[in-house]
Order: C-alpha cells, then sequence, then structure tokens
C-alpha cells in the first residue's frame, strides 16, 4: 500500500494549518460527497454525524446518514422508531432551504443476501441463502459487518449518482480501534478468498477430477471424518459459491476503497478532550495518513467551556482560604473553589489539544463544549451542529452530545 502525507480533502485549498475547522464549508461544498465520522466510543461519534447530516440537510443538501454503530440513539433522536437496511425520511426538517434528509442503519445479513441475490441465478441464489455456512458468516462472522458497510456505502453512492437522490453521504462508524477495520476489508476479503484453504476446498470445481492429488484426497477424507460428510459437502458448496459470487463482491470493495481515498470525501475524527481519547485520535489520523485517506479535521466534544470571569486558579483558591478562614461555612468560598476546578480543567484541556495540534499541525479543529442533558431530538441535534459551525468560542447550551 501506498504512503504518503495526509492530505485534507475538500477544504484543502482554504482551511487553515492547526486551525479552525470550518465546518459550514465543508456542509457547503458540492465537491463533498461523503463525510466519514470515525473514532473511539463515548465521544459523541454517533450524535455528531446526526447534527452534521441534519445542517446539511438544512442548508440545502440532499444528505442520507448510514451507521453502521449498533446504537439506537441514531433513530431515537431523529425521531425514528426504527432504522434498517432501507433509507427513511426524517421528519421535522426544515426544507427552506430545498434539503432533505433520510437516515439508515446497517444490517448486516439483508446486505450480504442483497449481494448474493444481485450477483447469482436464482437457483445458486437460493443454494447460497440455506447453506448453514453461509447463514453462520453472513450473520455473526467476524468483519463481515466491516465488508458489508463497505458494501452499502457502494451501493448508496452508485445508486445517488445514477439518479440523484442524495448528494452527501454521512457516514457513521463503529466505535473503536475497529472503525477503521472497514478500511482493510478489500485486502482482508482477497486474502480469505484466495487463502491456501480456500483453494484446497475449490480444487474439485475447478479442475477435473483426475487431476485430484493422492494428497488432497488424504486431506478431505481426514475432514470428512472430523467434520461428517455432508458438513463437508455443505462448506465446499458454500466456498464454491463465495468464490463465483463475491469475485464481484470484492471489486465492487476495491472500488469503494478508492472512492473514500477520492478529494469528494472527507474524513472527520471525533474525539473528547481527554488524554486517552486525543491518544486513540492521533491513531486515527496517523492510520488514515498512512491510507491515504482525505482528513478535514478533528472534532473535539465536551470541552469544558471557560468561565466569564477573569479570576485565575490560585487567585480563586486564596479568595476562597480568606472567606473560609472568617466563615467556615461561606457559600462564597465553595464558589470560588469550584471556579478554581473549572479553570484548571479547562487549562488542561486546553493543554491537551494543543499537544495534538503540536504533533499533528495539518489537522484543524472544531472544538464543542460539553453540553448539560443527552441530545434525543431534532432540536439538540441543531444546537449540536450549531456549535460544531461555530468554532472554539462557540455558545454553551442545554444539550450534551453523547456516544
Amino acid at each position: 500500500m501506498t504512503r504518503s502525507r495526509t492530505r485534507v480533502g475538500p477544504l484543502a485549498a482554504t482551511a487553515p494549518a492547526a486551525g479552525a475547522l470550518d465546518v459550514d464549508a465543508l456542509l457547503d461544498d458540492p465537491a463533498t460527497g461523503i463525510i466519514v465520522c470515525c473514532g473511539s466510543g463515548g465521544v459523541g461519534k454517533t450524535t455528531t454525524s446526526a447534527a452534521l447530516a441534519l445542517r446539511a440537510a438544512e442548508r440545502g443538501r440532499k444528505v442520507v446518514v448510514l451507521t453502521i454503530d449498533p446504537a439506537r440513539r441514531l433513530a431515537q433522536s431523529m425521531g425514528i422508531e426504527t432504522l434498517d437496511n432501507t433509507p427513511r425520511p426524517v421528519a421535522g426538517v426544515d426544507p427552506a432551504a430545498g434539503g432533505r434528509l433520510d437516515a439508515m442503519m446497517l444490517d448486516m445479513k439483508r446486505t450480504f443476501d442483497e449481494v448474493v441475490l444481485s450477483q447469482a441465478t436464482p437457483e445458486k441464489a437460493r443454494q447460497i441463502l440455506e447453506n448453514p455456512f453461509y447463514i453462520a458468516l453472513s450473520s455473526s462472522f467476524a468483519g463481515t459487518q466491516e465488508y458489508m458497510a463497505m458494501e452499502k456505502l457502494g451501493q448508496i453512492h452508485a445508486d445517488a449518482r445514477r439518479d440523484g437522490s442524495y448528494d452527501l453521504v454521512v457516514v457513521d462508524t463503529p466505535p473503536s480501534r475497529s472503525a477503521l477495520d472497514f478500511l482493510d476489508a478489500p485486502e482482508r476479503l482477497s486474502s480469505f478468498l484466495d487463502g491456501r484453504f480456500i483453494r484446497l476446498m475449490l480444487a474439485p470445481a475447478r479442475g477435473p477430477a483426475k487431476l485430484m492429488t493422492a494428497g488432497f484426497g488424504v486431506v478431505t477424507n481426514a475432514l470428512s471424518k472430523i467434520l461428517g460428510g455432508q458438513v463437508l459437502r455443505d462448506l465446499q458448496t458454500f466456498v464454491a459459491a463465495l468464490d463465483t459470487v463475491f469475485g464481484g463482491f470484492r471489486a465492487r470493495a476495491q472500488q469503494t476503497y478508492a472512492l473514500l481515498q477520492a478529494d469528494g470525501t472527507a474524513f472527520l475524527v471525533v474525539a473528547a478532550p481527554e488524554p486517552d481519547a486525543l491518544r486513540e485520535a492521533a491513531y486515527f489520523v496517523e492510520r488514515l495518513d498512512e491510507d491515504r485517506m482525505p482528513l478535514a479535521g478533528l472534532v473535539v466534544n465536551r470541552a469544558s467551556p471557560a468561565p466569564p470571569e477573569p479570576l485565575s486558579p490560585d487567585q480563586a483558591t486564596a479568595a476562597a482560604e480568606r472567606l473560609q478562614a472568617q466563615d467556615s461555612r461561606s457559600l462564597t468560598a465553595g464558589l470560588l473553589r469550584l471556579h478554581a476546578d473549572r479553570v484548571r480543567t479547562v487549562q488542561r484541556e486546553a493543554g491537551l489539544r494543543q499537544r495534538f495540534t503540536a504533533a499533528h499541525p495539518h489537522v484543524p479543529t472544531a472544538v464543542v463544549p460539553a453540553l448539560a442533558g443527552d441530545v434525543h431530538d431534532l432540536t439538540g441535534l441543531r444546537r449540536v451542529g450549531e456549535l460544531l459551525a461555530a468554532g472554539p468560542d462557540g455558545p454553551p447550551s442545554d444539550h450534551r452530545p453523547d456516544d
């Protein structure tokens, strides 16, 4: 895989080095066709994705937001009882600018079934869909979710280009480092299909029986004893079908990987102002750098808002001690100590962000202040969108982005 330095995505011409992320410029740019939000768990990634999608729709874009996170928060915040593989319109979006918003959640097995039905004849598709190995793979096999996320993103983008249904796709990825596993999906699938065991299982289908070696016969006899004859036949049938049907998926997954590298895609790394979260964010940035993915910037959620009073922590603590010496039950002394703690927290978080910026000076940043409650409706999502667009000095609010 080719390595290069990270290139900032659609904002490359305007985003200042180590400056503020211009969220509205990103959303308004017609060249921005895909926004991928990635980050560790619990940092507000799902809410950030939904808020960006809503803001883009109310600024005139035709948007679909796709979550591959199993949490139901996205559906709840958008007033949709359930999300599934079919895009569903979000009611209550302001249509004044001419935009609209749909939302959907990846259904891993249904997407897998769609691939089979689109690539195989009806008879072959039935054989595959009923095969016990396929049922297990499509339902719970490790990595299948990431493979299908690539497939679904490719489907949505291809359909949108063909029929004009959407001009922006916002993708909410799974939490933790597995959020970048979908970048590896084409290579991992290719390695699986081209693996030695797969080639061994395909030998009967790819060549005449007389070409079968004695060694292969020994292997299959041993597997028959271990697995049973019917299980081995099911496995061979499944592997043969996988090879014929999913060669097309492998090619499309590679095309989707190239799409993620294209200039119309923008990755946003979402983090919290904590050491562990920002270390994870650094990992994401470096991995995106290595894979030549267009990075638009960093979103830091739940930053502690700076208090309006200019009193330093030391001054506030000293004043609290003087007041407490006069009155041990002084309420003002308690408030001054709270003020000192808050200012120290703000300073600590600012220091963490500065260290991240020093290590990654090419990454623009948006800072969203910590808010008091969960975001559970469109009003809350709009507020988060306003704060994302307002930059580091945006006003506080009564809602709190949460994943």
